[in-house]
């Protein structure tokens, strides 16, 4: 089993209290705008971290996380991006490969709303954390925490955060 504390848009923001939750965690997957890699150094020095750029991020973070991540974590195919769109409306760039190769549980960011949607269709689940960071329109900070046990995803929890 393993306990996953999912965030996004961090925007270059980190604070005391993300890091409290990432001490949670045994991984922590970021889906993408992290800003500054400080963000992820922080992270990484606490837990093992998986992550993908985002359209803000800049070559920095391009050369050191990928565009997608795609892995297993136990038993569920996990594929990470930041720009993923939503169950029925997934974005151009990856709607094909979805649908003939669907993972178990499909992660993204950007659009800083927190969505967790089962995609019958495909047979995943969506998880989108929204925003972790204090840039953007949302007015509450977020972030997700779950365990993985096998194939199962469970214990899913949602963060909240004063903007």
């Amino acid at each position: 089993m393993k306990k996953i504390l999912l965030l996004s848009d961090t925007h270059s923001y980190i604070d005391d209290t993300i890091l409290k939750y990432v001490k949670q965690a045994d991984e922590v997957w970021h889906a993408g705008d992290i800003g500054n890699l400080k963000v992820t150094d922080s992270i990484k020095n606490l837990k093992p971290l998986k992550a993908v750029y985002g359209n803000i991020d800049d070559e920095k973070a391009r050369r050191e996380f990928p565009l997608d991540n795609r892995f297993m974590c136990e038993g569920v195919d996990v594929w990470i991006t930041h720009i993923g769109g939503y169950p029925n409306k997934y974005s151009i760039r990856i709607r094909e490969k979805i649908k003939e190769n669907p993972p178990h549980l499909f992660i993204s960011g950007h659009s800083h709303i927190l969505k967790v949607i089962p995609d019958k269709k495909l047979n995943l689940l969506h998880m989108n954390p929204g925003a972790a960071g204090k840039h953007g329109f949302h007015k509450v900070r977020t972030m997700l925490r779950f365990t993985i046990d096998g194939r199962k995803i469970e214990n899913l929890e949602v963060i909240e955060f004063k903007k």
